[in-house]
């Protein structure tokens, strides 16, 4: 869809990422501002207010005629799914029975990225075969909103309701900050390449390969996502830290297999660098964060979840604005070869500072 909006409004790749770094900020306002309320006031309300900001979203994105207003619709976009990240993951949780809990937490992560997998396929299809291109993909998107409002005012509240409202803190005990620096670094590293993936691969897609099909490069932003998804569908029984350690190698290795792809402008090896990519990311980051609650006391669980989820969605947006710059003064091919070769440095070096700590955990027992 970006590619069309560029087109009517006249610019560039880099306010592309702009855009899409919007989502990131609404985002991490929601987490740091909203991440405690549905404690204090009920899972309902605020799953209530999150659809507000979906389904405000798609009507301004209907109407968007200028940058502004994507800018505006993104945002609150962002909004919406920071308020729906800890929320909804909690209210499905806890409406579970107990031996349940578990397969209600995996369920609730694969709806989340799963959703932002399908989002990209089914508007590509969208643009490409259906009538009104820019606007169709929100109408269905703001219908879902309204069925997903019905659910909600079905559902029990599942929340004490502590009547205390704060603003959510970030901080990492000392005990576990080496653990949560290499998982954080993962984490980094994994959602950059989603960032990369959401914003520039339909850029990739057109400006690289030659295709202009927007069905496909909704496949190939997408496919990312889905990857990651069944990855951490299969990756919940192996061991946290070692999980980290495979999950950076395969991430090395979608990054190389994606360098290799934008040099020989390749569509095949674009989607099996996502497929990889996806993997990498899906298991590195949810293990990633397993690693870290392990370690971490009950009580400041809130706080340190918190963090890694703001180190991830930083990661979402500043690494893609500088692809974005890179992209305007080195050409779009350079600027994605460049960003695939730098996360696959991250990568090794995280994978690297893993297997030193495993090496070092036997000494120290």
């Amino acid at each position: 869809m970006y590619a069309l909006y560029s087109s009517q409004m006249h610019f560039a790749v880099f306010t592309t990422t702009v855009i899409f770094a919007t989502y990131a900020v609404g985002v991490l306002a929601a987490l740091l501002l909203f991440g405690r309320w549905s404690d204090a006031i009920g899972r309902r309300p605020v799953l209530l207010a999150g659809a507000g900001f979906a389904l405000v979203s798609s009507i301004v994105f209907l109407f968007a005629d200028d940058i502004g207003l994507l800018l505006v619709g993104r945002l609150l976009s962002g909004l919406s799914a920071g308020v729906f990240t800890g929320t909804a993951t909690a209210a499905v949780v806890e409406a579970a029975p107990e031996s349940h809990r578990q397969r209600a937490s995996v369920a609730a992560t694969i709806a989340n990225v799963g959703g932002l997998g399908l989002g990209p396929v089914l508007a590509g299809v969208l643009v490409q075969y259906a009538p009104r291109p820019l606007q169709l993909s929100f109408a269905v998107h703001a219908v879902l909103v309204l069925l997903a409002v019905g659910t909600i005012l079905l559902s029990p509240e599942t929340s004490g309701r502590t009547g205390r409202i704060v603003v959510q803190r970030l901080r990492v005990p000392r005990e576990v900050r080496q653990v949560f620096a290499t998982a954080a670094t993962a984490a980094f590293a994994g959602f950059a390449v989603m960032g990369l993936f959401t914003s520039v691969a339909p850029s990739f897609v057109s400006g690289v390969i030659g295709i202009g099909d927007h069905a496909v490069a909704g496949a190939v932003a997408g496919s990312i996502f889905l990857a990651s998804a069944l990855a951490q569908l299969v990756a919940g029984r192996l061991p946290a830290q070692r999980a980290v350690a495979i999950g950076c190698a395969i991430l090395v290795v979608g990054m190389l297999v994606l360098a290799g792809a934008l040099y020989v402008a390749s569509l095949p090896g674009l989607i099996v660098a996502a497929a990889i990519a996806g993997v990498g990311q899906g298991i590195s980051f949810s293990r990633g964060l397993a690693a870290v609650a392990e370690l971490t006391p009950a009580d400041r669980r809130a706080e340190v979840s918190s963090t890694y989820f703001v180190v991830a969605y930083v990661a979402i947006s500043l690494p893609v604005l500088g692809e974005g710059l890179a992209a305007q003064h080195l050409g779009l091919r350079t600027a994605g070869v460049s960003f695939a070769v730098a996360i696959a440095v991250l990568s090794a070096v995280c994978l690297a500072a893993v297997i030193v700590q495993e090496r070092r955990q036997p000494a120290t027992a």
